[in-house]
């Protein structure tokens, strides 16, 4: 009996199969099989002697082939625009060590934000009989959200609220009213938002919610927009913010990579210092908000606690199909650093 392993078999280019392993182990083909299925009835001698000819071979189950056999394919697609950026990285890393922890198989799709491309995604998932459904960004059409439910594929939306769908989300406007807040507490009311012209939902929240709360106390509200939310939207923000006369001495950045941009862009083109000038606050609390380079007060948003909220949604929806959509809500709170003075009252 040799030890060397293949699960590949290089001689007939293809994977190990179960007939082989009956072969070696001298059974049937579905004896190979019911060794392999929990609570199948197979003698402890046979099943010793299939084991070890699997051993040997390198013998893998063929999960894919066993769950469409049973029209449940394990595969969750995640849906995901620029998966490598910011914290949607961090939320793609959490929600596949998750799926994976409750014996999922996670394909991350790399889609762009239009109706066609989530359309393309939508085929490719549904063709593949996927699971579920987890959006990150971008907005389903309402084709996705149909299909979904003919074939009782559960679809959890993050980030945003879909009609037909569950969906898992940050309280956005609420942490918008505390950053203004946090500025009015501290004396500051030229204020200013920094973000994109592209306007998402998570955006408009969180706009909606600062302006609303800083201009019904009296301050003033500029804006600053990029292309897209990354660092180089954060620089475009800031040359918009702080190239004219009028200039804020607060800004809340959508992201924590618009402030990256945002504070580079103060440091290396005004004479303007922060946070004795300029106060900033972000959102995400990714690990370089916490960096001496930027030691950022930004507002933390928990990708291992978002992906748990998802990943129980789907065994809820998994669990009973027919329980109306549910709309989480989770809370963020405000980690304090050096980009901001204390408000006079917690100084």
């Amino acid at each position: 009996m040799t030890s060397k392993k293949k699960t590949f078999d290089k001689e007939s280019n293809q994977y190990v199969s179960a007939l082989q392993v009956a072969k070696r182990a001298g059974v049937s083909r579905s004896a190979v099989s019911r060794a392999f299925t929990p609570g199948a009835s197979v003698s402890a001698k046979k099943r010793e002697k299939i084991l070890e000819a699997a051993e040997a071979l390198g013998y893998q189950v063929n999960d894919l082939a066993r769950g469409l056999l049973a029209r449940k394919s394990r595969l969750v697609g995640l849906v995901v625009t620029n998966p490598e950026l910011g914290y949607r990285s961090h939320l793609v890393a959490a929600l596949t060590k998750a799926l994976i922890h409750r014996g999922s198989v996670p394909i991350v799709i790399n889609t762009g934000r239009t109706e066609e491309e989530l359309t393309a995604a939508q085929k490719t998932l549904f063709g593949y009989r996927a699971e579920a459904t987890i959006i990150l960004s971008g907005s389903p059409p309402s084709s996705f959200v149909e299909l979904a439910s003919r074939n009782g594929q559960p679809l959890i939306v993050l980030g945003r609220s879909e009609t037909g769908a569950d969906d898992v989300n940050i309280d956005n406007e609420g942490a918008g009213r505390a950053a203004a807040r946090f500025f009015l507490d501290n004396g500051l009311k030229n204020l200013a938002f920094a973000a994109t012209v592209v306007r998402t939902p998570t955006t408009i929240e969180r706009e909606f919610g600062f302006r609303d709360e800083a201009e019904k106390n009296g301050a003033t509200v500029l804006s600053g927009e990029g292309t897209n939310s990354d660092y180089q939207g954060g620089q475009a923000a800031a040359r918009k913010l702080f190239g004219g006369s009028t200039r804020p001495d607060a800004v809340f950045c959508v992201n924590d990579l618009v402030a990256f941009g945002l504070i580079d862009y103060i440091r290396h083109n005004t004479t303007l210092s922060i946070p004795e000038d300029v106060s900033v606050i972000g959102f995400d609390d990714i690990p370089e908000a916490s960096w001496d380079a930027y030691n950022l007060t930004t507002f933390r948003q928990d990708a291992a606690i978002m992906a748990q909220h998802a990943v129980s949604l789907l065994e809820k929806r998994e669990a009973d199909p027919a329980r109306p959509p549910a709309h989480e809500r989770l809370a963020t709170s405000l980690i304090l650093r050096g980009s901001t003075r204390l408000p006079a009252n917690r100084s």
